[in-house]
């Protein structure tokens, strides 16, 4: 099985998510979709959204890039498959797998779907975050607080030694 994530880089809440069984375009635009419609008509037209992802097959697909033209959405993707050019899906992909679905056993896709409804409503508004703040991503996202970055940046240049 596999989930599709769309996370809101500024509050890491996920706002959309399918799971199914392929990673086909057509599943994972389920997850787009349901992000779309989360979204409030005030927020479509204040925010200039940018779509992140890796370059994998379904995100660069005339469906999935049509239906992000079609709302305005901005698209934006990683260059060389750097982890750490999508790292807060790597992050978010890790806390649900390691910290929720990791201890659970399902036997059909119905159970799985449950189970992650369940870990979805926990992760957004129980789960606190250090990088905003120490407060869960539902706080930071329905409330428009602003956060200060708290972590690294692992993009700094470090100094250039020159052998002569």
């Amino acid at each position: 099985m596999y989930i599709s994530f769309v996370t809101d880089a500024y509050s890491r809440k996920i706002i959309g998510y399918h799971l199914a069984n392929s990673l086909q375009t057509s599943e994972t635009i389920q997850a787009l979709q349901m992000a779309i419609s989360n979204l409030s008509e005030e927020s479509k037209d204040e925010l200039q959204l940018i779509h992140h992802s890796d370059r994998g097959t379904q995100y660069c697909s005339n469906e999935y890039v049509k239906l992000l033209e079609t709302h305005n959405i901005g698209i934006s993707m990683t260059e060389n498959g750097d982890p750490l050019e999508n790292a807060i899906a790597e992050r978010v992909n890790g806390i649900i797998k390691e910290e929720y679905l990791d201890d659970y056993q399902v036997d059909n896709i119905q159970e799985a779907k449950e189970l992650l409804d369940a870990v979805i409503k926990l992760y957004n508004n129980e789960r606190p975050h250090m990088s905003i703040g120490n407060l869960t991503p539902n706080q930071v996202h329905q409330n428009n607080i602003k956060t200060e970055k708290l972590w690294k940046n692992y993009y700094v240049k470090s100094p250039t030694i020159v052998n002569q």
